[in-house]
């Protein structure tokens, strides 16, 4: 198969291409400037050389063009784009009409408008994880460490309001400590909110990080790394818990040992089938 890979930052758009070619795919990259790490080009041509080009933010008319003469009919989207950037894209003629359809500039409006000009264009976009179903979080706990009483009391108090922020699509984390919410995400990205409630709260906050009810897992699905631990670390964070299912784990049982050894306990929430959009 012809796969198109659409890359932003971070380690996601490196493991979805390896496991891609890993497959057989032959596999068209399209790299976002402003975004993608500069090592994507080089990752393209090891083993199974992938076709790489860079395009700027805001160039899905460019996107298209190279998908198109590269015969792709499927592509997916690897890696964040941080959200603030939509304030700054410079976009072409296609990438305005994106832009127009977008009926708010929030993560969800914007790329499902883009999907739906991909769409227009031959071009489907499929789950994001669609090759890496092995790093998806399990339920339970995942660490050697189980929350406390308190931890867990804390856990429940945050799931609704997390659900309620991320269904409109406001941020995917909320920090919470003695049954008060400490910090939202916005656009700054989980770390910097782990670093502003350790901030206000000081030590023994518990962090959520949710899926979007129903979550679309073409776009924007949760993600975290041995460098959320590492923020969970520096704010003396006792807590993380993440959606099983949901939330890909890019550094696998790395990512649990770095947790082990900070005394941090994480838990895979279970969803029910009206979470997961599947009732």
């Amino acid at each position: 198969m012809r796969i198109g890979l659409i890359a932003g930052n971070g380690k996601f758009p490196f493991l979805a291409l390896d496991a891609a070619k890993s497959l057989g795919h032959d596999v068209t990259v399209v790299a976002i400037k402003e975004e993608a790490y500069p090592e994507m080009a080089a990752a393209a041509v090891k083993g199974r050389p992938a076709d790489f080009h860079w395009v700027n933010l805001g160039q899905v008319g460019r996107c298209i063009s190279i998908f198109k003469d590269a015969g792709i009919t499927k592509a997916l989207m690897a890696g964040q784009v941080k959200h603030n950037k939509v304030f700054s894209v410079i976009p072409d003629l296609v990438g305005v009409s994106v832009l127009r359809r977008a009926a708010t500039k929030n993560t969800d409006a914007v790329i499902s408008a883009v999907a739906e000009v991909l769409k227009d264009n031959g071009i489907e976009l499929v789950d994001s994880t669609a090759f890496l179903e092995p790093l998806l979080a399990v339920e339970g706990i995942l660490t050697m460490r189980s929350p406390t009483i308190d931890e867990q009391r804390d856990l429940e108090f945050g799931y609704a309001m997390a659900d309620a922020i991320a269904s409109l699509d406001v941020g995917q984390t909320i920090v919470v400590k003695d049954r008060a919410v400490v910090a939202v995400e916005a656009m700054e990205g989980t770390d910097e909110v782990i670093t502003r409630a350790a901030r206000l709260a000081g030590p023994g906050v518990s962090v959520i990080k949710v899926a979007k009810p129903g979550q679309d897992m073409r776009f924007d699905v949760p993600v975290i790394g041995v460098p959320t631990i590492e923020a969970l670390r520096a704010g003396h964070a006792a807590v993380l818990s993440i959606d099983a299912g949901r939330t890909l784990v890019l550094d696998g049982e790395r990512v649990f040992d770095a947790a082990n050894a900070a005394d941090i306990a994480v838990v895979g929430r279970m969803l029910t089938p009206r979470q997961t959009g599947s009732a």
